[in-house]
């Protein structure tokens, strides 16, 4: 489609660029990271949490778009990073990055950016981009960064075209932890950072890890769990064999039916064995598949921190039909006419109806479709990780 922010012209002063898989040229002025990257552009509706965003492993092989217009304010800080593996590999913002005015910033977005090696472009009509992906679906495209503005475009738009795309991409592979160890983190708090976990006499959950974000465990730790994370291919006998009183499946990039080849028939043994289970986006979704159900590429994803969810499932009491604000970022969802007797969908989207949580009738065992880890509402959410430390005796 005809989009006024695109133009095969370079003006002057660009130093930056994205390059569509349909040929559309999108100019602005480079920052961060120099170089390319090839992703799937998607875009974020949050107006805070752009360090989290950046660094969440969910974001692999992503270009994030930002809506809000304004982004650096807050400038970045070693607190805030979500994982220390790959995340989005570039981003789009509307205006020149904003400078740091926050008591705990450490550096400047832009220099943040660059020291994380992520690419980012500026000047751009996000408005314009975030219409497109609505109307015409998530693009792969790569994004530059050149101080000279000099771009060899045809060969930027064959390696964007050649890109395989997320659909049947196993991304876990690329940003699970490389071998077990015992979570230390807690909560955090201001002027103390964040706490130690404490071990002792709590119940044992071993964490897979697809990619997930930090504070997923230390919420894990606050409802009063001891945590182990293990790498995504860690097989059922070595997960058996740390004597979890609960597993928890991990957030993390890529399509879950490629990650599922090797992660579901862990997930059904679990199921089997009626070892309690709790699982969120990409954990959750594999779930989803391991009880039956499928999968499915959304048309433009869920991304942004203001996501409203509605509660449908029996079992909540009072709270049946309450509406949580949720963060999601995800592009693929669990099918929920593909749900087989016996799943019960929890939890939709008021958005769309798509699903965002199901319950195993007869297991212990849910997941939802959304982050709660990341303090929506702030606090609407973390009953979650409550109710599944309560499952565990």
């Amino acid at each position: 489609m005809a989009d006024p922010a695109n133009t095969r012209a370079q003006p002057d002063g660009a130093t930056g660029v994205l390059v569509l898989a349909d040929g559309s040229v999108i100019w602005g002025k480079g920052f961060g990271a120099t170089g390319s990257a090839v992703g799937e552009v998607c875009f974020n509706t949050a107006m805070t949490g752009y360090e989290e965003v950046m660094t969440d492993p969910s974001y692999a092989g992503q270009i994030v778009t930002f809506t809000f217009p304004h982004i650096g304010n807050v400038g970045a800080n070693a607190e805030d990073v979500e994982s220390q593996v790959e995340g989005a590999v570039g981003c789009v913002v509307r205006e020149a990055v904003t400078p740091a005015s926050n008591f705990r910033a450490e550096q400047e977005f832009g220099d943040w950016l660059a020291k994380a090696g992520k690419i980012g472009l500026s000047g751009v009509d996000t408005r314009a981009l975030t219409r497109r992906i609505r109307l015409s679906g998530a693009p792969n495209a790569v994004i530059a960064h050149e101080p000279s503005g000099k771009f060899d475009i045809p060969a930027l738009l064959r390696r964007a075209q050649e890109w395989q795309g997320l659909e049947g991409m196993d991304l876990a592979v690329r940003v699970t932890r490389e071998a077990g160890e015992k979570w230390g983190g807690g909560p955090w708090a201001l002027g103390q950072g964040y706490s130690r976990a404490a071990w002792e006499n709590r119940p044992h959950v071993v964490a897979i890890d697809y990619g997930a974000k930090d504070n997923i465990f230390r919420n894990l730790v606050k409802a009063g769990a001891r945590v182990t994370v293990v790498p995504a291919k860690t097989s059922l006998e070595d997960i058996l064999a740390l004597e979890p009183d609960g597993v928890f499946l991990s957030n993390g990039p890529g399509d879950p039916a490629a990650t599922g080849e090797y992660a579901v028939p862990v997930i059904k043994a679990l199921l089997e064995r009626d070892v309690p289970l709790f699982g969120i986006c990409l954990g959750h979704q594999m779930l989803g598949i391991a009880a039956g159900a499928k999968t499915v590429k959304m048309h433009q994803g869920h991304r942004g921190a203001n996501h409203p969810v509605q509660r449908v499932g029996e079992g909540w009491g009072e709270t049946t039909g309450l509406v949580e604000i949720t963060s999601m970022n995800h592009g693929f969802a669990v099918d929920a006419d593909t749900l087989p007797a016996g799943v019960e969908q929890t939890h939709v989207s008021l958005f769309d109806g798509s699903n965002c949580g199901i319950s195993i009738s007869g297991k212990r065992a849910f997941g939802v479709q959304y982050h709660p880890e990341a303090s929506p509402g702030p606090q609407d959410s973390f009953y979650l990780f409550e109710k599944f430390v309560g499952m565990l005796g």
